[in-house]
């Protein structure tokens, strides 16, 4: 567990990811008080980024679920060893008494489980993060099975009976905002919100991912960045796209920024052709004077 708040602090800056305040309690909060935290706020601001972090921070096995539309329990919780179970009906005498009643005892047990993310994270012996990513992407009705699991630590498998995690896991989870997620979910979470980084966060950031580049150009890169996310873009450009750009530019051997290297290397920082012909547009009051 984290000790305090300048504990979380310390060790995910040790980990290279920049925090702030509000998001250094939330996570020891979170922690101390074994409640899932509920990542939401543009795609591309580190959300799931912090979920590795934490992690990583507190020296635990991540486990991380992928949320698409369409998952269901058998792909988030466990699924039944259907040939195993197979190969043991048909090795099974059937002549013997109550075959039926036996098999059922016989084949509906841990051997025959397949545990999947959520399962693993509640029966691993050492403490996990368990990271669900993207939960906006999921159906409604994976949202409310998850309630159960968020509440009590526990999950129910029918022809099995209910398990209770042996180490609670640490629980974050991410969302883009695609959809709502309920208010029942929301009562079970701590919640954070990340938001595109202010100025002085967005040069620290590259500041520690593309070391050797030069100030004024991270300087102009960041202007010339959060200039674009005021835009009506389809996508703004993401944390990571910034410093993919950034490095892109210094393996350029670029200086400073021109219209020319611009309008070379939008496709790094920008990923709809819509958006690159409204930037290209703006250009020249983009750039620096």
């Amino acid at each position: 567990m984290f000790k305090n708040v300048e504990d979380v602090r310390t060790k995910l800056s040790h980990c290279g990811y920049i925090t702030e305040y509000k998001m250094e309690l939330s996570i020891f909060l979170a922690d101390k008080l074994s409640k899932p935290l509920l990542v939401e706020g543009p795609a591309g601001v580190g959300k799931t980024e912090l979920g590795r972090v934490i992690a990583k921070a507190l020296n635990t096995p991540l486990i991380r679920l992928q949320c698409y539309e369409g998952l269901d329990e058998a792909k988030a919780l466990y699924e039944w060893n259907y040939q195993k179970q197979l190969l043991r009906i048909q090795s099974t005498k059937k002549d013997e008494k109550s075959f039926w009643e036996k098999i059922q005892e016989d084949i509906y047990t841990e051997d025959y489980l397949l545990p999947r993310p959520i399962l693993k994270a509640f029966t691993s012996d050492e403490r996990v993060t368990l990271l669900i990513d993207e939960l906006d992407k999921s159906d409604e009705e994976f949202e409310s099975f998850l309630l159960e699991a968020f509440s009590d630590y526990q999950v129910t498998i029918p022809e099995y009976g209910t398990v209770t995690a042996k180490n609670k896991p640490l629980i974050v989870i991410t969302s883009n905002n695609n959809r709502s997620l309920s208010d029942a979910l929301k009562r079970r979470c701590l919640h954070l919100y990340i938001d595109y980084p202010d100025f002085e966060r967005e040069m620290e950031i590259l500041k520690l991912k593309v070391p050797g580049i030069d100030h004024k150009l991270k300087k102009e890169i960041v202007k010339f960045v959060q200039s674009t996310r005021e835009m009506d873009l389809k996508k703004a450009p993401s944390i990571s796209e910034t410093i993919d750009w950034a490095k892109s530019l210094l393996l350029l051997g670029v200086d400073s920024l021109d219209k020319e290297i611009v309008l070379g290397t939008l496709n790094v920082l920008l990923k709809y052709h819509s958006d690159i012909k409204q930037v290209e547009k703006r250009l020249a009051n983009l750039l620096p004077g």
